[in-house]
């Protein structure tokens, strides 16, 4: 049968209750809803645009807390959406309200465009102990039956690329930021799933040396009320409301495409491009808000059960706000675990992702006191045969009692480490000023940090080395603003970070002085070079390879415009050649592997790695704590490889220091204070070499450079 009003609808048999959702068979249409506390739930048909309810129909089974029934004929363009009956406790967390439409939780496409109303509220806004008798059908969000059988999408030869970490490197993007502005695209694609997998995004990527695109949240989100009247977005999207359905924001339509095979089509290229996908997920709340938010689908369909409640002193209830968005969704609950769970098999089976990136992952192992990385979900992961070959990346805190948990996660999880971002912004930034990162702080971040994953049995590559991501300064404004340029959104310039470790180089935001801009030029390569270098997996912001800017707006998630849109344009291609040339580096030397260093000799007597003051004598002791003293080499042997050894020299003084080389012959690979990265002045034979301010050095032998060309 179709929900065209064509055909008589006949009743729901009572079917199975799984899957969880609405899925079709071939002859039908099984739908299963999770709710604790209901006393019923009815399915309610639309028509193919979602704009009039033809019928509801009781699920007429219930199993285990999941209520079910099939309806026989029905078929993929379905369009339907819940209503739940139950009791009326907001003291108790339950908000049931019949007169609400819901969304199926486990959505696969999401039909209509969501508008604020105060009709999407289960409880009046004025007097919120009551029920509010408005039926929100009309504006509500509806779900679409699709087509999920193998074959349904036409896969080709498809397949994972399965890089290695210690050949990964992340590349961080927002779909419409990284194309909305490229004039080498069609204008129709920009901005798009079809914008990224066109030849031109692909050829960029490629350029790099990338390996894999980093996506902020594609789930289908719902802007914040205070934005929209602000005229405002969420622009990142960390707000999400279908965990199956990606946004339509992001689909061009091109070629009649829906969004999901259009998103499916993006990941295809990029496969076949050598581009592993990952998707940076939110599974630690949802866009309902606190007990004063909307009921748009999990808080009218079982509040107590999705989210994490608790009772004040004067026993009013409230939603634990682990995340600062109002709820935490509760994994604690055996339901919502399996909903994560669903979708994230989801994106990898039906969507060929190859990994996640976890927004305040602490959230997934919280138990009832705390964090464990032993916890449920953890568990659930490393068993599943799905999920655990692919890659899993933790937002390793969250802002609720012992929500910072780096290091803390289990084994064979990758974190998102701070540690290393602060100490070499620290370190390069804040040169001569005293105190700050010391060289021992450097050389620790450098090598892995070994104080937060070596003692727990990890690997140096669960570390995600980073210096600047989507949240705070780009890399060009680290080094451009002492201060935040928040303003334009709406929060009187006190929302984002206050403590950036920025420095402006002397100018406050744009500058035509060229001393300025030569040091913004020599700190932004230092630091590009740091984090493609050093021992862990590196990850590198969109746009920071080619000079991007966001006017010093250092929380830019609501600016869905040229703020946060890379001016391809104004792109520095030298730029782009330096950051080229050292991944080329790491992705060829792997200067310093994925193992844990000794300091103690190989079979020929040459350690696996030396530290060097700048007198070529080894750095021992209090000169590892020296403050005034921020050069030193690292000389890093090959245990068990034919290559020869490497030495890395770094000078984040203010002035150039003679620095005495161990014996070689050395050929400079690397060279941060020029535009492009290539030497402009020959070591080779030097005994001793004047290594500029703010530099980093990679030597190696002549073979190397060769190889790199």
């Amino acid at each position: 049968m179709s929900a065209d009003g064509g055909a008589a609808i006949p009743r729901l048999s009572p079917g199975r209750p799984w899957p969880l959702g609405a899925h079709w068979d071939g002859r039908g249409v099984n739908v299963a809803v999770f709710s604790a506390h209901a006393t019923g739930i009815e399915l309610c048909l639309f028509d193919a645009q979602g704009e009039h309810e033809l019928a509801r129909l009781p699920l007429p089974a219930h199993t285990q807390d999941v209520w079910h029934g099939r309806l026989e004929g029905a078929g993929p363009g379905l369009v339907y959406g819940l209503r739940a009956r139950g009791p009326w406790r907001p003291d108790r967390g339950h908000w049931f309200n019949p007169n609400k439409l819901l969304l199926d939780p486990c959505a696969r496409e999401l039909v209509g465009r969501f508008a604020w109303d105060d009709a999407h509220f289960a409880a009046d806004r004025r007097h919120p102990q009551h029920m509010d008798p408005q039926d929100n059908a009309a504006l509500a969000l509806k779900a679409r039956v699709v087509d999920e059988r193998p074959g349904a999408y036409d896969w080709g030869e498809d397949a994972p690329p399965a890089t290695p970490l210690a050949q990964t490197v992340f590349y961080e993007l927002n779909l419409k930021a990284f194309s909305a502005l490229n004039p080498a695209l069609p204008p129709a694609l920009r901005g798009t799933y079809a914008g990224l997998a066109h030849p031109a995004s692909i050829a960029h990527l490629r350029r790099l040396g990338v390996t894999a695109v980093e996506l902020l949240p594609v789930h289908h989100h719902v802007d914040e009320e205070r934005l929209v009247k602000m005229g405002l977005v969420n622009h990142w999207g960390y707000n999400t409301l279908g965990f199956f359905a990606p946004d339509p924001r992001f689909a061009s339509g091109a070629g009649g495409r829906s969004p999901r095979d259009e998103f499916r089509d993006m990941v295809r290229a990029l496969h076949a491009a050598g581009l592993e996908v990952i998707l940076d997920v939110v599974y630690n709340h949802t866009a309902e808000g606190d007990e004063r938010g909307p009921a748009l689908s999990f808080r009218g369909l079982d509040n107590a059960s999705y989210y994490r409640l608790y009772h004040d002193a004067e026993h009013r209830l409230h939603h634990e706000n682990h995340t600062g968005c109002g709820n935490t969704l509760d994994i604690r609950q055996p339901r919502v675990l399996q909903l994560v769970m669903d979708s994230l098999r989801f994106w990898v089976e039906q969507m060929h992702v190859d990994g996640f990136r976890f927004d305040l992952a602490p959230v997934l192992g919280r138990g009832d006191h705390g964090f464990d990385r032993h916890a449920a979900f953890f568990t659930a992961v490393a068993q599943d045969p799905v999920l655990s070959r692919v890659k899993m990346i933790a937002e390793p805190w969250d802002v609720g009692p012992g929500g910072y948990q780096v290091g803390g996660f289990p084994r064979g999880w990758l974190e998102w480490n701070d540690h290393f971002r602060d100490a070499m912004r620290g370190y390069w930034l804040h040169m001569g000023h005293g105190g700050g990162p010391t060289r021992g702080d450097f050389a620790q971040r450098l090598c892995g940090s070994s104080d937060l994953y070596e003692r727990r049995a990890r690997s140096p590559s669960e570390s995600v080395n980073y210096v600047v991501s989507h949240d705070g300064f780009s890399l060009r404004d680290l080094v451009s603003y002492a201060e935040r340029r928040n303003h334009a959104n709406g929060e009187n310039n006190r929302d984002g970070h206050g403590h950036n470790l920025s420095f402006n180089c002397g100018a406050e935001g744009p500058s035509d002085d060229p001393a300025v801009l030569a040091l913004r030029g020599r700190l932004q390569r230092a630091l590009l070079a740091t984090a493609l270098l050093a021992q862990g997996t590196p990850l590198l912001a969109a746009g920071d390879e080619l000079g991007h800017g966001q006017q010093g707006n250092n929380n830019p998630y609501c600016q869905d415009n040229p703020i946060t849109w890379i001016d391809w344009a104004a792109a520095d291609s030298a730029l782009i050649d330096f950051t080229a040339r050292a991944i080329a580096l790491r992705r060829r030397l792997l200067p310093l592997g994925d193992r844990w260093y000794s300091g103690l000799p190989d079979r020929r007597g040459l350690p696996d790695i030396a530290w060097l003051r700048s007198d070529g004598q080894s750095l021992e002791g209090e000169a590892w704590r020296d403050p005034a003293s921020h050069v030193l080499g690292c000389l890093i042997g090959r245990p068990g490889r034919c290559e020869s050894p490497l030495l890395l020299l770094v000078n984040a003084d203010t002035a150039a220091r003679r620095f005495r080389l161990p014996a070689g012959p050395w050929t400079l690979l690397l060279d941060s204070t020029t535009p492009d990265g290539r030497a402009h002045e020959p070591v080779d034979g030097a005994a001793e070499v004047m290594l500029p301010a703010h530099a980093l050095w990679l030597l190696g032998s002549a073979e190397a450079a060769a190889a790199l060309g």
